[in-house]
């Protein structure tokens, strides 16, 4: 049977066996913080707070719900407008993206100086 998950010493072999400090720090935020490969890699330096050691991770996998901001009508990923008015979808797709969930997790100290 395969598990689905790492041990702490599986990851602690991969880090050192990572020829790159990117790589070594991507190993280690993946497990450290729990992440999606999308998120850790779509996290930017402003996500980061050094003094107090945490990272503001957003959610990149959520279900968009896309209605018109006009008339209601439900919208599809692929609608550039709407097909009940007419409207443009963009303005429901940037609503939808502004009210992704974020949370901010603790970093430990080796990663933050990985971090720098």
């Amino acid at each position: 049977m395969t598990k689905a998950y790492l041990e702490p010493d599986e990851v602690e072999r991969l880090e050192n066996a990572a020829l790159y400090a990117r790589d070594r720090l991507l190993i280690r935020l993946l497990f450290h913080l729990g992440c999606r490969v999308s998120e850790v890699l779509a996290l930017a330096v402003d996500d980061i707070d050094f003094k107090t050691g945490t990272a503001t991770i957003q959610h990149l996998k959520t279900r968009m719900r896309l209605a018109c901001l006009k008339c209601g009508a439900r919208l599809g990923r692929g609608h550039s407008f709407c097909p009940g008015c007419g409207a443009k979808a963009s303005d429901a797709v940037a609503r939808e993206l502004e009210h992704r969930r974020m949370r901010t997790l603790p970093v430990d100290g080796d990663t933050l100086r990985l971090l720098k």
